[in-house]
């Protein structure tokens, strides 16, 4: 029979919470278990060179404590490791190699990861990288680290071909270069051959050189210097001297003979510097390889006329105002020349210098009653360190002439009375004038020829000249123009104050921008022959020199009845002027100026229409095509003729085209030649001169056409001077040099002027005192009188 089932309520509910959970309804979740620490590092498996260091990195998960604690297994003979994680190395290698890192977790120290670092040993070769030129070695060495034995085996990878290694590490590089040219040297530690350092070797082709010694060098004027060649990579080791690119040397920078023994020119060597005046330069020696040209060495030489500096006797040498500066900012200006000669009036002897440097171009203040004029000393402020070095107080300004309001003719010349006798050699003896030469082959000073010098006559052009100066020492040329009328540029005051122009005549024109330097100003200009005062110079160009005529010095400064004269001796050669002799190998050439093709031709047409006339001359053997001498870059009409045989009608020029006289005994072929030809009968003449003599008669014809046109001429753009000089074009006539400032315009020159020809001198602007000067840091100015030192 069936019963129905029955259940307490209690059952029920216990029966309910099985079934449902409890809690009397549906729905209810778990909480998920707690997080898990979790460490990782990287590296985890790496090489480590022993002594080196390694930076290891850590990461912590599952906390937010993310530090941890670095360890090394094995302690710190298996080397140590930072907070950070970088690892350092032990020096030696561990046994075993392999070491274990450990980052262990700060928030759970349960939880770390762990890296294995294998320490080996550490080969490095040194130079790493190097180039050689074929059969040169290299020594290489190498540093093993991690071992007490740092022993290796050297090697060539590719064998004998790239190259071959000694034992203890000097490679010699292949007698030719490999392909390709880098060439690996090894080093295997003996200790550990798995472990190696290489090196690149670049193999490059031989290159010939010459080196000189000593490089660089110094010289004084007059002095000598034996020079080295070392050849290298040559067949050869014979070689060629030269000289600024001159075999052998020449006269103005100095000889060398065939053995490399330079011989100092008696000037120290200048060229322009751009600024209207020449300054002193540096020499260059070269060596030139007999086998190959194209490889040369050369060496630096500093010629120097020291020797002219801080010596209170003669003459010749460094020496100015004392006032002669200007300071200006930061910096002091000063300015100095030479003291050129010695002159006497009345009993009295005095120093001749220029108004420039001896009175500071109008400013100076002269010796008045017993009032001292200003202070002359030695050396100049130049040669002093702009008065913070040593010099001697040795005279007082005493008179000059004012160059803006002084009488006719106009003169830069002044006087400066010693301060006691002694100080200034009482002789008059200038450097390097004399006629004889010490042990060393130098020139004795000694005194121009007394009395009152040359007056200007017609034997006065190309005359041989010489001078001593401050800055270059003994320098040697021959008169270019006298009778010279030239516009002077000037500056009042040392590098500084107003600009202004003097117009100087009747002065004497020195050839060559050589002959002077800055500094040089106030040297006294004698012949080479005799020693006779023939100017005293005070300005130049990059091309000449210019003096006053000694006479319209002297007679300025004469005086109640007395009259100057130069202290000195009798009459004796410039024997520096013959120094040094050129070796044997030395070759002196005088170029000549090319000329335009169109210029050519219409001479060539020029010449082709007159030659019957021309030829009619009995003294003309040929007639060709060159370039004028007297006008440079101007074609001229050759006129080859017989030398000694009188020329009577030879026209100056043809056709508007100048024209050329070369004498000679003998030319072939005769009659009218090609421009080629003529340029063969040119070089079988003699070698043309720079000035030639001309008669008194030529002189005086000269000079009656240069007064009637100098004026005219020295008020014309460009034309900075008008003198009378010689023609190189026909040897033997007078000219009208025509001084022009170079860059400037001007008007065409005409070949010939009033029947007299012209020539033409283009150059910089004539300057005075402009370039005499340095500049220094301000500093007290000090000196004492007469021989005493500053201290």
């Amino acid at each position: 029979m069936f019963r129905p089932l029955s259940l307490s309520f209690a059952s029920f509910c216990f029966l309910v919470f099985i079934i449902a959970g409890c809690g009397g309804g549906g729905g209810g979740q778990t909480s998920p278990p707690p997080a898990q620490v979790s460490v990782t590092i990287s590296p985890t498996s790496t090489t480590v060179t022993a002594g080196n260091n390694l930076q290891f990195n850590a990461s912590v998960s599952g906390t937010t404590n993310v530090a941890v604690t670095w360890s090394v297994s094995g302690g710190s003979s298996n080397g140590t490791i930072s907070t950070t994680g970088l690892y350092f190395a032990p020096t030696t290698v561990p046994t075993p190699a392999q070491v274990t890192v450990t980052a262990t977790s700060q928030a759970d120290s349960s939880k770390s990861a762990s890296a294995s670092v294998t320490v080996q040993i550490g080969v490095q070769v040194e130079p790493s990288t190097v180039t050689l030129q074929v059969l040169a070695t290299q020594q290489f060495f190498v540093n093993v680290a991690g071992t007490s034995n740092p022993a290796v085996t050297w090697s060539v990878v590719g064998g004998t071909a790239n190259g071959t290694i000694t034992a203890s590490g000097a490679y010699t590089a292949p007698a030719t270069v490999p392909t390709p040219p880098q060439v690996t040297v090894k080093a295997i530690s003996q200790v550990d051959t798995t472990q190696s350092g290489t090196a690149t070797v670049t193999v490059i082709p031989v290159t010939p050189s010459i080196t000189i010694q000593p490089n660089p060098a110094a010289a004084s004027v007059f002095s000598t210097q034996q020079f080295a060649a070392f050849p290298q990579n040559l067949s050869s080791n014979a070689v060629t001297w030269q000289v600024n690119g001159v075999n052998g040397g020449s006269q103005q920078t100095g000889f060398i003979t065939s053995s490399g023994l330079y011989i100092a020119p008696g000037a120290v060597p200048t060229v322009s510097n751009g600024s209207g005046q020449s300054t002193p330069i540096t020499v260059t020696v070269t060596a030139v390889s007999a086998v190959n040209p194209a490889v040369s060495g050369s060496a630096a030489l500093t010629v120097n006329n020291s020797t002219a500096q801080n010596l209170t006797t003669y003459l010749g040498m460094s020496g100015g105002n004392q006032l002669d500066s200007q300071i200006s900012g930061n910096s002091i200006y000063c300015c100095s020349g030479t003291l050129g000669s010695l002159v006497t009036r009345g009993g009295t002897s005095y120093i001749l210098s220029n108004n420039h440097i001896l009175a500071r171009t109008d400013l100076g203040n002269v010796t008045t009653g017993n009032t001292p004029g200003d202070n002359i000393i030695q050396p100049g402020l130049i040669d002093s360190n702009c008065g913070q070095g040593i010099f001697d107080i040795i005279a007082n300004l005493f008179q000059f002439y004012n160059l803006e309001t002084g009488p006719a003719p106009k003169i830069d010349a002044a006087l400066a009375l010693p301060v006691q006798s002694g100080v200034v050699d009482a002789q008059g003896r200038i450097l390097y004038l004399g006629a004889t030469t010490d042990s060393n082959n130098v020139p004795l000073p000694d005194a121009p020829h007394g009395g009152s010098g040359l007056p200007e006559t017609s034997a006065l052009l190309s005359t041989e000249v010489a001078k001593s100066g401050r800055t270059t020492g003994l320098t040697c040329s021959s008169i270019f123009s006298i009778s010279t009328s030239v516009s002077i540029q000037y500056q009042q005051g040392c590098s500084s104050g107003t600009t202004f122009e003097e117009t100087f005549t009747n002065q004497i024109d020195v050839s060559g921008g050589s002959f002077s330097a800055p500094g040089d100003s106030g040297s006294l200009i004698v012949t080479q022959d005799t020693a006779d005062p023939v100017a005293l110079l005070f300005a130049s160009s990059d091309q000449d020199s210019v003096g006053n005529p000694v006479g319209d010095v002297l007679n300025y400064f004469q005086s109640g009845g007395n009259a100057v004269t130069f202290v000195g001796g009798g009459t004796h050669q410039v024997i520096g002027c013959t120094l040094p002799a050129a070796p044997t190998s030395a070759v002196l050439t005088v170029p000549l100026s090319a000329v335009g093709s169109q210029d050519l031709l219409r001479a060539t047409q020029i010449l082709d229409a007159n030659a019957e006339g021309l030829m009619a001359h009995p003294e003309v053997q040929a007639v060709g095509i060159g370039a004028s001498l007297d006008h440079s870059g101007e074609p001229a009409i050759l006129l080859f003729v017989t030398k000694g045989q009188p020329r009577i009608g030879i026209p100056a020029t043809v056709g508007g085209i100048r024209t050329r006289v070369i004498e000679g005994n003998l030319f072939s072929p005769r009659g009218v030649v090609s421009a080629e030809q003529s340029e063969a009968l040119e070089k079988s003449a003699p070698a043309p001169q720079n000035v030639y003599a001309i008669s008194e008669s030529e002189f005086a014809r000269a000079k009656t056409i240069h007064t009637e046109i100098v004026n005219d001429w020295m008020n014309k753009p460009g034309v900075q001077g008008v003198g009378i000089g010689s023609s190189t074009d026909s040897p033997g006539e007078a000219a009208l040099v025509i001084f022009l400032v170079r860059g400037v315009a001007h008007e065409p020159i005409p070949p010939v002027i009033n029947g007299l020809r012209t020539r033409i001198r283009e150059s910089t602007r004539f300057r005075a005192g402009f370039g005499d000067e340095r500049s220094q840091r301000p500093c007290s100015v000090r000196g004492r009188a007469s021989k005493g030192r500053a201290s």
